[in-house]
């Protein structure tokens, strides 16, 4: 039962990266948008995330629950030495959740709007990026328990190079799924040809943040090479990535957009597998030689058996009326 649950663990992440992040990535494109055409770029993500945006973080909450009930030391860990960028990154969803409804639904049209603008672009910028630090400061080896100072165990176990380059990586990849996700939104060919140049700069963000993840890796002794292409599955992963981007730029050019989504999503699923298949089930690397594994710091096999139980049978409700939604809103939109 123990690989039911880490399984769901696994697939909560990846929803949560992809739905997530083409959330958080509408706000960030509308952002970097020139103001003439922020109005409809506005109403383009608005239409791309609509079916999926208030269960997003529905993924986040399951991952959450699975780490507290399942691998208890694992969340204790976490919640402890990076409790910093978690609350930031909590207070950004709330902030961002908030202001996007206030600004959508607020009746009268004041400077207030400009201020929920705000909020709701820079909560998007913010958030994914405290993401990635925490993702980076799992694997980076900063978290020190035998650490004796307050900077050492609760800022620099994930504010470094490391971690700043692995955040800007990831609001790269939020702006990237939200400008392809919008893609299948247009209704003329002005409308697209503004979508595909926003995919196509965004694409340019993620190689050249990529880049940098490796180059941060180098300078800070982080073997990140070896862990992603020392083995076949690394090198099949980063490659299929690459091939589903070849694919996606030929659609572009060819204007069929049918499977753009799709690819788009299955990049992600390959970036994840080429960063953490080389140290699984370790989830966290610590900077004292240890390591904290999904096999050897799980919950009592009782409640195991009951959480897995749980996410099978919780599953047969959730899966089903997400489709339904996201299935509703297409007609909605037709």
């Amino acid at each position: 039962m123990i690989y039911v649950v880490i399984g769901f663990l696994w697939l909560s992440i990846c929803l949560y990266i992809i739905l997530g992040g083409a959330d958080f990535g509408a706000g960030i494109v509308e952002l970097f948008t020139h103001k003439k055409a922020r109005p409809k770029t506005q109403e383009l993500m608005y239409e791309s995330i609509a079916p999926v945006w208030e269960a997003n973080h529905m993924w986040l909450i399951i991952a959450i629950v699975i780490l507290f009930v399942g691998f208890p030391e694992i969340y204790t860990t976490m919640s402890t030495y990076l409790h910093i960028p978690l609350v930031l990154m909590l207070l950004g969803i709330i902030a961002r959740g908030t202001a996007f409804t206030f600004r959508h639904y607020d009746a009268v049209k004041d400077n207030w709007q400009v201020l929920y603008t705000q909020i709701f672009y820079y909560a998007s910028l913010l958030t994914p990026f405290f993401l990635g630090l925490i993702a980076a400061a799992t694997v980076s080896q900063s978290i020190n328990p035998d650490a004796n100072t307050f900077l050492d165990l609760y800022i620099f176990s994930w504010l470094n190079w490391f971690g700043v380059a692995v955040g800007l990586f990831t609001v790269a990849l939020c702006a990237y799924l939200a400008a392809i996700f919008s893609l299948r939104e247009t209704r003329d060919k002005m409308d697209l040809t503004l979508m595909i140049k926003k995919s196509k700069q965004t694409m340019i963000f993620v190689v050249l943040t990529g880049a940098l993840v490796f180059l941060a890796a180098y300078l800070s002794d982080i073997p990140l090479v070896t862990w992603v292409f020392s083995k076949p599955l690394g090198i099949m992963a980063i490659s299929f990535a690459t091939i589903a981007l070849g694919l996606i730029l030929k659609a572009l050019h060819n204007r069929k957009l049918l499977p753009v989504r799709a690819l788009a999503g299955f990049q992600m699923v390959m970036i994840l597998v080429a960063a953490t298949y080389q140290h699984n089930p370790d989830i966290i690397l610590l900077g004292n030689g240890q390591h904290l594994s999904l096999l050897a710091h799980m919950a009592p096999p009782k409640t195991i058996d009951a959480l897995g139980w749980a996410l099978m049978l919780g599953s047969l409700f959730i899966l089903p009326f997400l489709f339904y939604l996201m299935a509703s809103f297409s007609r909605l939109r037709k």
